[in-house]
């Protein structure tokens, strides 16, 4: 009789079977399969290859909706992974859950050990690490736990949840296209989706109707010591081209004052270490690198024992990982060794952040080495780095900033020095802070008057997100998980609802005709209020306080109602996202300035549409009304020059066919 070990992948299988010791690996149908004795015990360690059941419809139709009879059920292409397990399982008397150790790990371990192993997840046990060290790993198994039940029921409702929402939404989409529309298109949208495309949406239409309105700064360098000194005008932006020649003709030529000066010490304390969100911001930030990729590349590291698990909120590092073992097991590189700096400290305390996590701190590394790729050494660089600078002193900067009189007008100029590095010696490159010296000044002093200058200048829009920005969105509304926020951003590209721009993600046509077909239809599929009310639910299930039933029940109830206001608008909600999904939703050129096109807008602020420029933003205001209702097709040039649209309506009536510009002569 043995104990059989439950992994959640073949790489994480393996590294437990190293680290228990003597293990010795065989294949039964092509799955490795470890066997191993540790502390007079015979193990046999398998492995999963992520999930291996899922929900499936137990109708097997995807043209019905809604769908709520739901099942567990193998997935496709795992019946060989299942069979082998279930095998083992025959003969082993006692069971160990040793997926990864978070909602996503305990479903997966939850399903296999009731499905395959006969209901063995009540009788097993569990193991619990952060880090796949040697260390790390016996010990967990010397000291083995009760599974957690609760942890296994909130994911499981999660599953339900995501499923109820996305798969019915998705469906009542992909109905309402085919009903209109030749051919099919793969739409979906679910809980979390949908308030994520609506963040970008709206996003998107704040920059649209941004209309740019002129200032001007002004600026002056003046000299002292044979130093210059760079200032701006006190009004940091003037709203009027006469104020700003005014202040110009009255400045110019004329000597300053120096009528102030203030200087202050401003320490800067160091970053907190990581959690998964702040990673893959700071990895988007620095290399470009999308968010589920550095994800996944951090996963990499961790199966490898070279940092702790990745898919963590907390921003706290408990003593119990021995922080100065592993700061001497880096400063041991040469890469690493300003670390030595650390150990000289009598005491080694982190600076932790506010969020935490029940299942594991913040991410950090193990102190081991090993080979990586390119872009695998630049993501543990920076988590080692980080970690490093999270123990280091405060940063101390002196900020100056001096008052400058002008014939009345006031100017300012400011100045920062760093007096103490602190924690950024640490974080390099990552890391640095502005520099700015200002000579020596004080109240009285003359400064000679090198040049006054005045630039034209135009207030922006806000940015467009970029998918850091836009996860830390979904982070602050507390919509998704850690596991699951850049997935959904991921599957936003795939349904071509975002796309990258240069400027950040713009979202298309047919993401706007999604998220209107749902503020009119099933406004609740976009509120934050709803996803955070969900995950508010989610979390007490996990801790005993909320029954799943009543939670699914009443998901249940607020969904169904939604679908039947969905069908009763099938028709225009077919015809509105057929017209989206063409691309670019263009229906002819620019006649303004002719070298742009004109493509229908909606308006943020009244909700209708109508005709706009692509080039908006470098001067062209061409623009038209269109009719509110109906799909708009692009049909041919009239003899005005402007475009003539096909207006198509649900109730087969006869479509209209109008030349877009109001003044059209040949009407």
């Amino acid at each position: 009789m043995y104990t059989l070990v439950v992994c959640e992948k073949p790489d994480a299988a393996r590294r437990i079977a190293q680290a228990l010791g003597g293990a010795k690996e065989t294949r039964i149908a092509g799955v490795p399969v470890f066997d191993l004795n540790f502390q007079n015990r015979h193990y046999k360690v398998c492995s999963a290859l992520g999930h291996l059941y899922g929900l499936a419809d137990s109708t097997k139709n995807r043209s019905v909706y809604p769908v709520l009879d739901l099942e567990w059920a193998p997935l496709e292409g795992r019946s060989r992974v299942i069979n082998v397990i279930s095998k083992l399982s025959r003969d082993a008397d006692s069971f160990v859950h040793a997926c990864d150790y978070d909602q996503e790990g305990e479903v997966i371990g939850h399903s296999i050990l009731q499905y395959t192993c006969g209901g063995a997840y009540g009788k097993s046990r569990r193991a619990k690490f952060s880090t796949l060290t040697d260390d790390d790993i016996k010990e967990s198994f010397a000291s083995l736990q009760q599974p957690s039940a609760g942890l296994a029921e909130a994911g499981r409702s999660r599953h339900l949840l995501d499923f109820i929402y996305g798969v019915n939404l998705s469906r009542a989409l992909a109905q309402s296209f085919k009903a209109r529309n030749k051919g099919y298109r793969n739409l979906s949208i679910g809980r979390v989706q949908g308030p994520t495309l609506a963040f970008a949406a709206d996003r998107e239409q704040e920059i649209r109707l941004h209309v740019p309105d002129p200032y001007w700064v002004v600026t002056a360098d003046f000299e002292k010591d044979g130093q210059v000194v760079h200032t701006r005008y006190a009004k940091p932006k003037v709203e009027t081209l006469a104020e700003a020649q005014g202040v110009l003709d009255a400045c110019t030529g004329k000597d300053g004052v120096v009528t102030g000066v203030d200087k202050r010490k401003v320490p800067l304390m160091s970053p907190a270490p990581f959690n998964t969100g702040d990673l893959q911001r700071e990895v988007y930030r620095l290399f470009r690198v999308s968010p589920g990729y550095a994800l996944a590349l951090a996963e990499k590291l961790y199966l490898r024992a070279l940092i702790s698990y990745p898919r963590t909120s907390s921003q706290k590092l408990p003593p119990s990982i021995n922080y100065r073992k592993i700061v001497s097991g880096l400063a041991r590189s040469s890469l690493y060794s300003s670390a030595s700096v650390l150990l000289s400290k009598s005491k080694l305390a982190p600076h932790d952040g506010s969020m935490t996590d029940p299942a594991h701190p913040a991410i950090y590394p193990t102190g081991v080495l090993g080979r990586m790729s390119g872009l695998e050494f630049k993501i543990y660089d920076l988590i080692v780095k980080r970690f490093l600078a999270t123990f280091g002193d405060a940063t101390v900067t002196e900020r100056t900033g001096a008052a400058i009189d002008v014939r009345g007008h006031s100017f300012a100029a400011e100045g920062n020095v760093t007096l103490y590095e602190g924690w950024t010696v640490f974080y390099r490159p990552y890391a640095s802070i502005e520099q700015a010296t200002l000579p020596q000044l004080a109240a009285g002093d003359a400064l000679a008057n090198r040049q006054v200058a005045m630039e034209e200048k135009f207030t922006q829009s806000l940015p467009r997100y970029s998918q850091s920005s836009l996860l830390a969105r979904m982070e602050h509304e507390t919509i998704g998980t850690k596991v699951t926020r850049a997935d959904i951003i991921g599957t936003l590209f795939k349904r071509s609802y975002l796309q990258q721009k240069r400027g950040g993600i713009e979202v298309t046509d047919l993401g706007f005709a999604v998220v209107e077909s749902m503020r009119e239809h099933v406004p609740d599929i976009l509120s934050t209020e709803l996803t955070r009310s969900m995950e508010e639910q989610l979390e007490k299930i996990g801790r005993g306080f909320e029954e799943p039933v009543a939670v699914i029940g009443y998901a249940v109830d607020r969904l169904v109602e939604s679908l039947e206001a969905f069908r009763r608008g099938e028709m225009e909600i077919g015809l509105e996202l057929g017209a989206a999904s063409r691309p670019d939703n263009v229906i002819g050129a620019c006649p303004g300035c002719k070298t742009g096109n004109l493509h229908v807008i909606r308006s943020k602020k009244t909700k209708k549409r109508f005709v706009g420029c692509s080039n908006y933003e470098h001067g062209c205001r061409t623009s038209a009304p269109l009719p509110q209702k109906g799909a708009i097709k692009a049909a041919k040039v009239c003899k005005c020059g402007w475009p003539i649209v096909k207006v198509v309506f649900a109730r087969r009536a006869k479509p209209w066919s109008i030349c877009v510009n109001t003044h059209c002569p040949y009407k």
